[in-house]
C-alpha cells in the first residue's frame, strides 16, 4: 500500500508539474496576437516609442518564453528584447541560425510578400546558448516598411 501511495504522489506531482509547464509556453495564437498588437502600436505611437517598448525585456511584448522583435525591410534589427546586440549592425541578413539557414533573409522576404507567414529555424531559448527548433510568425506593419515577429519553440524541454 505504501508503494502505491508513493507512486500515486509522484504521478500526481508529474501531472501537475507538466500542466504548469505547458502554461508557461507561448502559443502560435499568442504570437499572431502579439505581433498584430505591436503593429497597431507602431502605427499609433510611432517608431521611436515602438523601439523602446518592443526592446524592453520587461515590457509588454515579452511573455512566457516568447517575445516580439522589430525589423525593417532592409534587414536592420530595430528592437530585440533578448539580444539587443543585434540592433548594433547595419543589417543582420548575413547571420544564420545553428543549421546555417539565413533566417533574417526569410523574414524579410515574407514581410515583403505576402506580408505575413511562418518561418522555422534553430534559435536559442531566452537565457540559453544552445539552439532549439523554433517557428516564428512574421507580420508586416500596415503602411510601413517594417515588420514584427514572434515565435514559439517546438518540442523538448523549455529550460
Amino acid at each position: 500500500m505504501q508503494k502505491f501511495l508513493i507512486v500515486l504522489a509522484i504521478s500526481t506531482f508529474v501531472l501537475f508539474s507538466s500542466q504548469a509547464f505547458a502554461e508557461e509556453r507561448a502559443t502560435t495564437e499568442e504570437c499572431v496576437q502579439k505581433t498584430h498588437e505591436a503593429a497597431a502600436m507602431i502605427n499609433a505611437k510611432g517608431l521611436e516609442e515602438a523601439v523602446k517598448l518592443i526592446g524592453d525585456p520587461q515590457g509588454p511584448y515579452v511573455w512566457k518564453d516568447s517575445y516580439v522583435f522589430l525589423m525593417d525591410l532592409r534587414g536592420k534589427m530595430l528592437a530585440h528584447p533578448m539580444q539587443p546586440e543585434l540592433t548594433r549592425h547595419e543589417h543582420v541578413l548575413l547571420q544564420t541560425d545553428a543549421a546555417d539557414k539565413a533566417i533574417f533573409v526569410h523574414f524579410v522576404n515574407i514581410a515583403k510578400e505576402p506580408g505575413q507567414g511562418w518561418v522555422d529555424y534553430m534559435w536559442p531559448r531566452p537565457g540559453k546558448k544552445s539552439a532549439s527548433k523554433k517557428v516564428t510568425y512574421i507580420y508586416r506593419v500596415p503602411t510601413k516598411d517594417l515588420f514584427v515577429g514572434a515565435g514559439v519553440y517546438v518540442g523538448g524541454m523549455m529550460y
